[in-house]
């Protein structure tokens, strides 16, 4: 027998389009008062609490969540989980990060122990955060993608990774081959792609870590399985650029590699995408492919400023990501703050609507996951999110001043955190509350300065 219906009573916000785009005055669904309906892990309807509380199932379960806002849970298009321990490094820019800090936590992920330790810490994390569905990086390790399906899946999550494809320009011991790469990845689609809420991501790090054959191998990978996704970083720092120049000399652009060998296709989703060109990012849209805005890597590297603008006229989808670890915070809100930040230093705006549009239906649509989630559309699984606007006197003040549900959210997104995070809830189940937040307080000892840290 099924279980009864849930019904979670507050404030209610979702997409049912972009609301920057202007086309669809409708692409913003708020109800101050709101009912959200789930059954059986879906959502049975959503809308004005005085209307569908007499249309409840019978034996249907009604959760007060008021004052809270409901909204999709948040969705990260890009992030490390092997980097979750190099967060808050300090560091120079891109290519001497990789050799301090990533290739080095990397190696450890050869002990399948190690990486069950950081994948369970690291999907709390997001769930503490709101974030309900990510595109995630393994290791070079295929066991380390097993390690991580295993966990997304006993938890009920949907979650796309992939093994990372690295056979050059890295240290020996992170290397694979071209064929051994492929037939583990092929392997790891056989096992994971379509399996319970997961699926898998052909997974190159960057054009320059792999050889002309691993790359067209991955892209024939690609056209054998059209359903899974590519994720991989281009166009994330100028050096980086420079060097996939000199590699492949005979490529219009770093982008035109990926493009020639099969991989810039429905279901690409590419990193960063701050230094193209109009005709990149034209490419970029006629191929259906997506970038991955990761505002608070690119300023804590030094790489850029990510194009809102530009992006949005060549049509190419947006979703927000954090990039741990690169990426300073695993919350959504504190990345939609920097995001912020990056439009008005490229003299553009992005306001808090489609803000959060980006973190949820957006970020849906960049995955190509938008019949799945994104919103509380009837059918759709009913991941979602209740946040607390007045979890500190200072948003509680904030909000309580603010005339329009924008100020209200741009304040959220400017001044809020993981304490806003009430609960996180997957398929209609608790899966994160903030009552029962245990977090372990490790023991601190501070040893000798790093000299370099002292800057």
């Amino acid at each position: 027998m099924s279980a009864p219906a849930q019904a979670y009573r507050a404030s209610i916000l979702h997409f049912l389009s972009d609301p920057g785009s202007g086309d669809d005055p409708h692409a913003t669904e708020f109800f101050e008062d709101g009912l959200l309906v789930v059954l059986d892990g879906r959502v049975l309807a959503v809308g004005p609490a005085a209307d569908l509380l007499a249309t409840l199932p019978p034996g249907a379960q009604v959760m007060d969540c008021r004052p809270g806002l409901v909204m999709p849970g948040f969705i990260d298009t890009h992030i490390h989980y092997p980097q979750t321990d190099v967060i808050a490094s300090f560091g120079t820019q891109l290519l001497d990060w990789l050799e301090r800090y990533t290739f080095p936590a990397e190696r450890q992920f050869a002990d399948a122990v190690h990486a069950r330790a950081v994948c369970e810490f690291f999907l709390d994390e997001l769930l503490r955060n709101g974030t309900t569905t990510a595109l995630v990086f393994g290791t070079v390790h295929k066991q380390s993608v097993d390690t991580f399906f295993e966990a997304a899946e006993a938890r009920g999550l949907r979650m796309v990774a992939g093994k990372v494809l690295m056979d050059r320009h890295c240290p020996e011991d992170l290397r694979d081959t071209p064929e051994a790469g492929v037939r583990e990845s092929a392997q790891l689609i056989e096992r994971w792609h379509g399996h319970a809420r997961l699926g898998y991501a052909i997974t190159p790090r960057f054009a320059i870590t792999s050889s002309d054959e691993q790359l067209r191998l991955a892209g024939e990978l690609a056209r054998a399985h059209p359903s899974v996704h590519v994720h991989t970083h281009v166009a994330e720092n100028l050096d980086e650029v420079a060097w996939a120049r000199r590699l492949f000399p005979w490529s219009r652009s770093y982008l035109d590699v990926y493009d020639r060998f099969g991989l810039l296709r429905e279901r690409t989703v590419l990193a960063h995408c701050i230094h193209l060109d109009e005709g990149d990012r034209r490419r970029m849209g006629e191929a259906g492919a997506a970038a991955a805005f990761c505002p608070t890597s690119n300023l804590f590297l030094g790489s850029g400023f990510f194009d809102i603008e530009a992006a949005d006229r060549a049509r190419i989808r947006i979703g927000l990501a954090t990039d741990v670890g690169g990426g300073t915070s695993f919350g959504m809100l504190r990345t939609l703050a920097d995001a912020y930040k990056v439009a008005q230093m490229r003299g553009q705006s992005l306001g808090a609507t489609r803000a959060f549009y980006l973190a949820t239906l957006g970020g849906a649509r960049a995955l190509g996951l938008e019949r799945e989630i994104g919103n509380f559309s009837p059918g759709k699984e009913a991941d979602f999110v209740v946040l607390d606007l007045a979890c500190t006197p200072l948003l509680a003040r904030r909000t309580a001043l603010a005339r329009t549900l924008s100020e209200r959210l741009f304040a959220l997104m400017t001044l809020g955190d993981d304490r806003c995070v009430r609960a996180t809830y997957i398929e209609g189940r608790a899966a994160m509350c903030a009552s029962a937040r245990t977090a372990a307080r490790p023991s601190l000892s501070f040893g000798a300065i790093d000299p370099v840290s002292r800057t």
